[in-house]
């Protein structure tokens, strides 16, 4: 009989192969929902609510986590951009569970840490497999707004990691 060795495969690299998100889909859903009012939104909101309810409380418990009170309002702004982001490309996420974070979540910490040590966008896009939704993020909280406020290095680096996070979460419940 064979002797049968593991071999430990990187945490980060691609499990599943799937579609990605493009910057039209990612300009589509923006152009959406920077033009829905309160009510459009809300309904949107609430929408997204119902099809991740576990996702979306992993989601909003980061504003309490970090104490940061600036985050909750970008967070839901976010969390309807990107699960909109999903839809326009024409991609129905399974929904996500408790476990389905839990397992993700030592995973995720082990690839903040090498991402903080090495400074490489490239190992951050390989765990995610969601380039566009990245590069995305990544422009979105080192630009100005419109009337020129710009975020905290702090709420930047909180935003990032947990829309990481939520595109990741959602990009693996559509491969299931």
């Amino acid at each position: 009989m064979k002797s049968l060795t593991k071999v430990k495969v990187s945490t980060f690299t691609k499990k599943h192969v799937m579609p990605h998100i493009t910057f039209n889909a990612i300009e589509r859903a923006i152009d959406r929902i920077d033009n829905l009012d309160d009510d459009g939104l809300e309904a949107l909101s609430e929408k997204y609510a119902k099809s991740q309810p576990d996702l979306l409380g992993y989601v909003l418990s980061a504003p309490a986590e970090y104490g940061n009170e600036e985050l909750g309002g970008l967070l839901i702004y976010y969390y309807c951009l990107i699960s909109d982001a999903f839809q326009e490309e024409g991609l129905q996420p399974n929904t996500v569970s408790n476990e389905d974070i839990e397992a993700f979540e030592e995973p995720f910490f082990e690839l903040l840490e090498a991402l903080y040590d090495a400074e490489n966008l490239d190992i951050l896009e390989d765990f995610c497999d969601q380039p566009e939704l990245v590069k995305f993020m990544s422009m979105e909280i080192s630009t100005e707004d419109v009337d020129g406020t710009s975020l905290s290095e702090e709420t930047a680096n909180q935003l990032f990691i947990v829309c990481i996070a939520l595109i990741t979460l959602l990009s693996r419940a559509c491969s299931n």
